[in-house]
């Protein structure tokens, strides 16, 4: 069955995890850092409990009546992210953020990158709250 005319939806699966971390630039002087990251740049870091909502954008099969088994979205989530972020140090015990400043941008776009080798053109957002007041959205967008 085609799905050409079916409507387009957009699910959402939201999930959670603790995780500490250090935001620290190597480009920045020990001053710069210190002055940009303020707290967050602590020797040993701070953690949050993030809550990451993942968006898939589709039609409705007209078979099934779902984008997509939102257990496929959440099995994909934990295995290719939560197993390598929750309860762990980013800067230090996770193998997806090495090399990076793990700041709430940085990571959602990380997140967004990996789910799409998984979901493809189906994957529509990322949002990545670090708290309950700072939260970073990334939708695959590039600057020019």
């Amino acid at each position: 069955m085609t799905t050409e005319g079916a409507p387009i939806v957009y699910l959402t699966r939201r999930e959670t995890f603790c995780a500490g971390h250090r935001l620290w630039s190597a480009g920045l002087s020990d001053a710069d850092n210190r002055a940009l990251f303020g707290p967050c740049a602590y020797d040993h870091g701070h953690g949050h409990n993030y809550v990451l909502e993942v968006t898939l954008r589709g039609p409705i099969d007209p078979v099934t009546g779902v984008v997509v088994n939102l257990t496929e979205v959440r099995d994909a989530t934990r295995a290719l992210i939560l197993e390598d972020v929750d309860h762990r140090h980013l800067n230090h015990d996770s193998v997806l953020c090495r090399g990076i400043n793990p700041t709430v941008e940085n990571l959602a776009v990380l997140f967004w990158n990996v789910l799409h080798e998984r979901f493809g053109d189906l994957m529509y957002e990322v949002r990545l709250h670090e708290t309950e007041k700072n939260w970073a959205v990334y939708r695959g967008e590039r600057g020019a």
